[in-house]
């Protein structure tokens, strides 16, 4: 992707492979211009089969850094989701700033057939994203909305 089209919100990621391979997977891409994520693939050495119901951490053979101020987002595919019933269990997972091991994605099996991850399947789709840090204030109230405490499906939509 041309440096023009990476847009003006672009953000530097360094990135490193754990495992030295005879023919390296390609690194995460965005597949259009105005993709939000990038495929994670996986790096396992043989298929891993993932029975209904079950979870399995699958290895991407990469570690990032990631700038301070910005998180990684392990978020599902939506293609595995419907066709499979594969998702990302925890999602989406939180790479954060500081973390330096290999990324990995916990998938999770909710249809009703086995199902196979082979070397360089995408599994996951990592989105670089701002965080924004909080800082608690205590107060003895808060300001009232006209939704006030609802929860769950109070606004009937």
């Amino acid at each position: 992707m041309s440096a023009a089209s990476r847009g003006p919100d672009a953000v530097a990621v360094r990135v490193t492979r754990v495992r030295a391979a005879a023919e390296p997977l390609p690194l995460p891409a965005y597949e259009t211009a105005a993709a939000a994520g990038m495929d994670l693939r996986a790096d396992v050495d043989a298929p891993v089969t993932l029975e209904p119901g079950a979870r399995v951490l699958i290895p991407t053979g990469l570690a990032v850094e990631i700038p301070v101020g910005f998180e990684g987002q392990v978020r599902p595919r939506s293609g595995l989701a419907l066709r499979h019933g594969v998702t990302v269990l925890n999602a989406p997972g939180t790479i954060d700033a500081d973390y330096r091991g290999e990324v990995q994605v916990l998938l999770v099996n909710l249809g009703a057939d086995p199902f196979s991850v082979a070397r360089g399947d995408r599994v996951a789709q990592l989105v670089i994203a701002p965080v924004a840090r909080a800082i608690w204030q205590e107060a003895g109230a808060l300001a009232d909305t006209s939704r006030g405490g609802g929860g769950f499906g109070h606004t009937g939509r």
